[in-house]
């Protein structure tokens, strides 16, 4: 469990970095202040997956069985928000934090299906973590302008990608064995 809060922690710091501690990240220069985060996340990576299977199971909950669909309808949307920031249609100007809400999207979803301690501090860690990274961000920078909005036809090809990626996801999950529709 330890692994797993030290990875929650580092993933937390190496994105709030540039808000929280502004003079670190200055002083390694933009491309070089980036290589830092990344690898940073990626030691975060490593150290939650680490953590989250090397962790005792001590079941708190056990979630009843309609939760999977609400988890299901959750996780559809979060994949679509995912990327929704870099889209070229309509939907990209409704939200500010598409990535931030895709990301409070999917650990609300998982933090429905899974009831062990484990699942609870990682996705409720990941959770905290993009509900302080919004906060920070709206107060540093509490003007927002919408991007221009692009075609409709845009969101039409978007929204087939993002179901296409749902169903690689759906996939994955089954053959790690999760299978989240079954």
């Amino acid at each position: 469990m330890v692994w797993l809060v030290i990875g929650i922690l580092l993933w937390a710091y190496s994105h709030l970095m540039k808000r929280v501690t502004p003079g670190l990240r200055a002083n390694f220069g933009d491309g070089a202040g980036k290589g830092v985060v990344s690898v940073l996340s990626l030691l975060a990576v490593v150290a939650m997956i680490y953590g989250y299977k090397h962790a005792d199971l001590v079941q708190l909950w056990t979630p009843p069985d309609f939760m999977r669909h609400i988890n299901n309808l959750l996780m559809v949307i979060a994949v679509i928000l995912v990327n929704l920031g870099y889209s070229r249609g309509v939907m990209r100007t409704w939200l500010r934090h598409p990535m931030l809400t895709a990301v409070k999207t999917w650990a609300v979803a998982h933090l429905l299906v899974n009831g062990d301690l484990a699942s609870i501090v990682l996705f409720g860690g990941i959770l905290i973590w993009a509900v302080v990274d919004v906060i920070a961000i709206n107060r540093m920078e509490p003007a927002w302008t919408p991007p221009p909005a692009g075609p409709a036809r845009n969101d039409v090809i978007y929204l087939v990608a993002s179901a296409l990626v749902f169903g690689v996801i759906v996939f994955i999950h089954g053959w790690l064995g999760y299978p989240p529709l079954g």
